[in-house]
């Protein structure tokens, strides 16, 4: 059982950034591969970005460029630094691991969560 918690959420003006951390109770091979993902109000959870046991990463189109995934394996926490944030960016923000069906930035197949933490963009 792998238990997450997600943290650094906050608000924002446009423009500004926020690094978001999840540490992850244990480090074995379910937490080789973790996500990000994100709910805004009324819309359906989004993958943000992903990354792989060998370091392999994938960002949504939407904040490529502005948003870094990163793993500590030391430290079993995984981070998502977010710059030139944006008010669409605003909502709840999830990380997840153990894929089963791949790594990918669909939200169908990870089988450990994270409570959230939430963002708010204002303009």
């Amino acid at each position: 059982q792998v238990k997450l918690m997600e943290s650094g959420g906050g608000s924002v003006q446009a423009g500004g950034s926020l690094r978001l951390s999840c540490a992850a109770s244990v480090n074995n091979p379910s937490t080789d591969s973790m996500g990000w993902f994100r709910q805004a109000p009324g819309k359906q959870r989004e993958g943000v970005a992903i990354i792989n046991f060998n370091g392999y990463t994938n960002y949504a189109d939407s904040v490529k460029g502005r948003f870094t995934i990163s793993k500590d394996n030391t430290k079993n926490t995984l981070f998502l630094q977010m710059n030139s944030l944006k008010p669409e960016d605003t909502g709840m923000y999830y990380c997840a691991a153990d894929p089963i069906y791949g790594v990918t930035l669909t939200d169908y197949g990870w089988t450990y969560w994270g409570q959230g933490t939430q963002v708010t963009v204002s303009s």
